[in-house]
């Protein structure tokens, strides 16, 4: 059984994955976890891994006979491997919770309202009447409190959720500060220089402004994907923009661009326009190009959405 994650993995898509995986590994079945990119799993998520269910993209059959995937709304964001979505051999189960994703398997497991994939994991995990111990737990919980912003975007029932993970002794400490709160001393190198270069226009998206960083090559050099991926965390903090935006160079003209909001713009809308998706206050998109015509076409999507 093949368990699939998206590019740039985060907590809550190896998380979900894994505490299915580990149930079932459990249970004897030969289970094995991965994503299409980058080569390596982001050191803060190492830790999540306790039955070594994670392999290397080239291990992953080209023909999956079972194929689940996790956290992920559309084949372009599984990279590398989407391909396997249409090679499948057997059935291919997509379990998430983003509005944007366009039903690309044979069965589908999908709640919109859910703050995080993991949840609609651990429902499952319910239904098959598995016993969520501590491993377990903290897979879900690392899903959880990464996807509701620390539990700031998070309702009664994810809080109630949170103690029960948190009665099977789940850390919360030690599971959030890698995750959240704790980055290598080249980070701070990095961010300096990206914030230096930071933009606010405070005329974009009608109006309510617009701030955006590039991450370029040279910038990402020396540090992990997981810090690039922070960047937009810094950014969004912006008080005069209702919109941040961080462009990522994936390699030369090639970017991967994350989308937040704070509330009155749907940046899902937006990057839906642009060729990808999310949720209503956290999406993203890639784009082909110079960063300047990164930033104009964001703009102009900007506008289209609030005409």
């Amino acid at each position: 059984m093949t368990l699939l994650g998206h590019i740039n993995p985060d907590a809550d898509t190896l998380g979900s994955a894994l505490a299915v995986g580990l149930a079932l590994h459990r249970r004897g079945v030969s289970v094995r976890v991965s994503f299409g990119s980058p080569e390596v799993v982001p050191e803060s998520l190492k830790v999540l891994d306790t039955a070594g269910l994670l392999v290397h993209r080239d291990e992953v059959p080209a023909e999956p006979e079972l194929l689940v995937v996790m956290d992920t709304g559309s084949v372009q964001r599984l990279g590398p491997l989407g391909d396997r979505v249409g090679r499948a051999r057997g059935p291919v189960i997509v379990v998430d919770h983003h509005v944007s994703n366009t039903r690309y398997g044979t069965v589908h497991c999908i709640d919109e309202h859910a703050e995080a994939t993991a949840l609609i994991a651990l429902k499952l995990l319910d239904e098959m009447d598995v016993e969520v111990d501590e491993p377990i737990a903290r897979c879900i919980y690392a899903g959880l409190v990464t996807d509701t912003g620390g539990f700031r975007k998070a309702g009664p029932e994810a809080h109630r959720i949170a103690a029960r993970l948190l009665e099977t002794g789940v850390d919360a400490y030690s599971v959030t500060r890698p995750l959240m709160d704790e980055h290598p001393f080249a980070y701070l190198g990095m961010l300096s220089r990206v914030l230096a270069r930071a933009e606010l226009d405070a005329g974009a998206a009608g109006g309510l402004g617009l701030v955006h960083a590039v991450v370029g090559l040279e910038d990402a050099r020396g540090v992990r994907a997981e810090e690039v991926e922070s960047v937009i965390d810094v950014v969004r903090s912006a008080a005069e923009a209702e919109v941040a935006a961080v462009l990522k160079e994936l390699a030369p003209r090639s970017w991967s661009v994350s989308l937040r909001a704070v509330g009155l713009v749907d940046v899902r809308e937006v990057a839906q326009v642009l060729g990808g998706g999310g949720h209503r206050l956290a999406a993203g998109f890639t784009f082909e190009g110079e960063s300047s015509e990164v930033v104009a076409a964001l703009k102009g999507a900007l506008e289209r959405v609030g005409s």
